[in-house]
């Protein structure tokens, strides 16, 4: 039945339930389409999701300074014309249908709200077995008519970059770059257009790297950006034979029907790996901001740089980075949004990971700290002894090191008080504050100071000569000083001291024994 202001059905109590059209004026909801959260280079991915899902094996991404259009082309299996009037619908996916694994695509929203976010005009062109079809949404058209209406363009050939298309493909083409350009068209603009771009490569390198680099199982694809081609930034840098990983093979964990996959990696020291690849891996914001989960959906990275608040990101536990492998049948039960941005694990999985962080801390640590420990408490010649008291760290001059106790062991005993005091206040005096800053911003930067040829040549004698005396070997001598600072960063001078020393000892020696036995 129906009534002027509405329709009516029966409700499931037995009465009559009114029901009134809600439909959402275009004009209003499309603009808040644009402001989901996209950036530039979120909104690129989302775009080449589609083309990933349509098989393309080389996508490109084009851009027309002058004219100012960004165009997005692939070789993928393309669409007829009825198959793209239905994806240009808003919403042309029900989330909750199954669909094929390799589906980069959830809500049927991404290619439209991607395209909002950052044009005024989006026209997807698109080919299947060399028959063009083309649709444009033109926001300001919408706002004009205050309907849902496509427009379709008259000759799609005509297209820009049209002409590139293969028999099958699919070319997006984004116009009115209003958000892109921040409503700035000048040269100015233009340039921050151009870093932008160069921003968005970097993001695209990391989140598609698994495709680019074509891993075991995953077809490779080729991805150009004006005829440059993307290269993969895997974050974990999986195949320095530095990198820890842990297991050797991914953990499976079960969520109902389906497996989500784990597998830790403990990244190199920086003194393991060039100067150039501990920035590339450090990334913009850094090993701190950069450790944590790295979650893919289908391959895909969508999240990463996160501990989902099991776990504090700290210094200690910065090279320690965790890929999840999860399948898109569990998008709502990770939480997965529409830009495929955010991600939250299901319980079951939340609390193994919860387990799984406990032993990731002690190994990233381990590699983090190993030089250290070298220094502090392997070594059998440490200048400076790490001493712990009540949960209060401190650092303190080894009295006991051969070249401090043969300088101590010449002094009156006024001299030693005051040498005492020197030393007291040196221990006192460590800048902790900067030494923490700087390790943690630039590790690599950070040096002891140069020693010079006398001062490092009295270091290794005096120390050689405390440790034969008291009856350690001369080959475990010379690895004793190999493994402590200052001798092990100045090593090859060091070593040729050492061996020109005990030569010599030998010599003497040699020299004593003979003149005893003439005698």
């Amino acid at each position: 039945m129906h009534g002027s202001k509405g329709q009516y059905r029966a409700s499931g109590t037995g009465g009559v339930m009114k029901t009134v059209s809600a439909a959402p004026k275009a004009a209003m909801l499309i603009e808040s389409m644009r402001d989901i959260g996209y950036s530039l280079e979120t909104a690129l991915a989302d775009v080449i999701d589609n083309s990933i899902t349509a098989k393309a094996t080389r996508i490109d991404i084009l851009t027309d300074l002058d004219d100012l259009r960004i165009g997005v082309l692939d070789n993928g299996r393309g669409m007829t014309e009825t198959e793209l009037f239905a994806a240009m619908r808003p919403g042309s996916i029900n989330p909750r249908d199954d669909r094929n694994s390799t589906d980069l695509g959830r809500f049927g929203l991404g290619l439209k709200t991607a395209s909002f976010s950052q044009c005024r005009r989006v026209t997807v062109l698109t080919r299947s077995a060399g028959e063009f079809a083309a649709a444009t949404w033109d926001l300001d058209f919408v706002a004009e008519k205050n309907d849902w209406l496509v427009q379709v363009p008259d000759e799609p050939s005509s297209l820009p970059w049209a002409d590139q298309l293969s028999k099958n493909g699919t070319l997006v083409i984004w116009e009115n770059l209003d958000r892109v350009l921040e409503q700035d068209s000048s040269a100015v603009g233009i340039q921050r257009l151009v870093k932008r771009l160069d921003d968005a490569r970097e993001h695209l390198e990391l989140v598609f790297h698994r495709f680019l680099s074509g891993e075991p199982g995953l077809k490779r694809i080729e991805i150009r950006l004006n005829e440059r081609p993307l290269v993969a930034f895997d974050p974990f840098h999986s195949t320095h034979p530095a990198t820890i990983a842990e297991p050797l093979t991914p953990e499976d964990i079960k969520v109902g029907d389906h497996v989500v996959s784990v597998q830790t990696f403990t990244l190199p020291h920086h003194k393991k790996v060039t100067p150039g690849d501990w920035e590339r891996y450090a990334g913009r914001a850094g090993y701190v901001k950069n450790q944590g989960f790295y979650v893919y959906r289908g391959k895909r990275l969508i999240i990463h740089g996160t501990w989902f608040g099991l776990a504090r990101q700290t210094e200690l536990t910065k090279l320690a980075r965790v890929r999840i492998d999860m399948p898109n049948d569990l998008d709502a039960d990770w939480k997965i949004d529409v830009k495929k941005a955010s991600a939250q694990p299901p319980y079951q999985v939340r609390e193994r990971l919860r387990r799984i962080i406990e032993t990731i801390g002690a190994t990233s640590k381990r590699v983090y700290t190993s030089r250290g420990r070298v220094l502090v408490t392997d070594s059998r010649l440490p200048v400076w002894n790490r001493v712990q008291d009540k949960n209060e760290i401190s650092y303190k001059i080894n009295p006991s090191h051969p070249v401090v106790a043969d300088f101590v062991g010449d002094l009156s005993d006024e001299q030693k008080r005051a040498f005492t005091r020197v030393v007291e206040l040196f221990g006192s005096s460590l800048p902790m504050d900067a030494l923490f800053a700087d390790l943690g911003g630039s590790p690599d930067k950070v040096t002891g100071n140069e020693v010079s040829d006398e001062a490092l040549t009295h270091m290794v004698t005096t120390t050689i000569a405390k440790l034969l005396e008291s009856g350690l070997r001369t080959d475990v001598v010379v690895d004793m000083l190999s493994v402590a600072e200052p001798f092990r960063s100045n090593w090859d001078r060091a070593e040729t001291i050492a061996n020109n020393y005990i030569a010599e000892e030998y010599e003497r020696a040699g020299e004593l024994e003979k003149s005893r036995t003439c005698g």
